[in-house]
């Protein structure tokens, strides 16, 4: 029986939410593990000068655990 294992993880871009989720994919992907799914907690912005400059996702990522 597989078991899932859930990391907590914050991405980040100068593009937009979608680009900072992806980020964290694509860094656990590249990293080995094997990405199964993701839940978005929070999404957010800094902002300098009246615009924005990076967004930020908070979001879990769920994957395979295999023993390390």
């Amino acid at each position: 029986m597989p078991i899932v294992k859930i990391r907590e993880l914050i991405g980040v871009s100068e593009k937009s939410f979608e680009d900072a989720l992806k980020n964290i994919v694509e860094h656990e992907i590249k990293n080995g593990k094997n990405v199964t799914g993701a839940k978005v907690i929070s999404q957010s912005v800094t902002v300098e000068g009246g615009k924005v400059k990076e967004y930020r996702v908070n979001a879990k990522l769920a994957y395979l655990w295999r023993e390390e």
